[in-house]
């Protein structure tokens, strides 16, 4: 595998869930290795089933998926999961082991590792995700919160080097939200690639590094987020408006705000120096 070469790729991917459903219309893109990515687009648009095929869930009608170099149509979805992790958006659809160790537990001891490691995998997990005080808690009965975060663990135990998350911030309050992108702004920086299907702009703006938009089941627009997010009439095609703060700071450009002003923190400081005495 070429390391400076893309993690993903898809070559013309076309994907039909029925004659009259087509979900992806001749999708053709690389995903760099080591990027976190947002993935944008209105309901029915094809986000979810464009993960979908990076860890064989769904396979291309026509055209080619490649992951780490290799066409997923001849890996297994065993295969895949040990380079590819997907976080359901629902949690309860991921989650049925009876202690929360015993979920972190489950992926590795599939990949047939020894005993040891997988011990060994566990205890990091549950250490680096703040887990440990639930070990021997019944998932099923913590809060929403902490069984989104035991699902993205109970895939980060496998050691995938790209995770694939599907509006994982649905639901949460916002400081919940915070801790969550901020852990897995920490496994990026650990190397990780991060695929992050969501809705929310906010976090989207504040946390990834490129964007990806689709509209019926094609891209409309790639690039690095602050790129993205700056091209306000076409995201209007897909009815997405830019963060709220980017709106707002939009509306100060004639009194000198620059553009592509991306975040809150962005703002105070671009309006900071705009009030400081020459």
């Amino acid at each position: 595998m070429d390391e400076n070469g893309p993690c993903i790729t898809t070559e013309d991917v076309w994907y039909r869930y029925s004659d009259e459903i087509v979900a992806l219309r001749g999708i053709s893109l690389e995903i760099p290795q080591g990027t976190f990515l947002a993935i944008l687009g209105q309901n029915g648009s094809g986000k979810t089933t464009l993960v979908k095929h990076f860890n064989g869930l769904l396979r291309p009608a026509e055209g080619h998926v490649l992951v780490d170099g290799q066409d997923t149509s001849q890996r297994s979805i065993g295969q895949l999961a040990k380079s590819v992790g997907y976080v359901f958006q629902n949690p309860d659809h991921q989650i049925f082991c009876a202690t929360t160790r015993e979920e972190l537990a489950f992926g590795p001891q599939n990949l047939d590792l020894l005993p040891e490691e997988v011990e060994q995998r566990t205890n990091e997990t549950l250490e680096l995700f703040g887990l440990a005080e639930h070990a021997e808690k019944p998932p099923a009965l913590l809060g929403f919160g902490l069984r989104r975060k035991i699902t993205i663990a109970a895939v980060y135990a496998m050691r995938p080097k790209i995770l694939i998350l599907d509006e994982p911030t649905t639901g949460l309050d916002w400081q919940s939200t915070l801790d969550l992108m901020l852990l897995l702004q920490n496994l990026h920086r650990q190397g990780h690639t991060i695929l992050l299907v969501t809705h929310d702009m906010k976090v989207a703006a504040a946390f990834t590094e490129r964007t990806l938009v689709l509209r019926d089941g094609q891209v409309l627009l790639h690039d690095d987020t602050r790129s993205v997010f700056c091209q306000s009439e076409t995201l209007r095609q897909t009815q997405i408006e830019p963060p709220q703060i980017m709106q707002l700071a939009n509306r100060l450009r004639p009194l000198g705000m620059p553009e592509g002003v991306l975040t809150v923190q962005e703002c105070f400081d671009a309006y900071s120096r705009l009030r400081a005495p020459a």
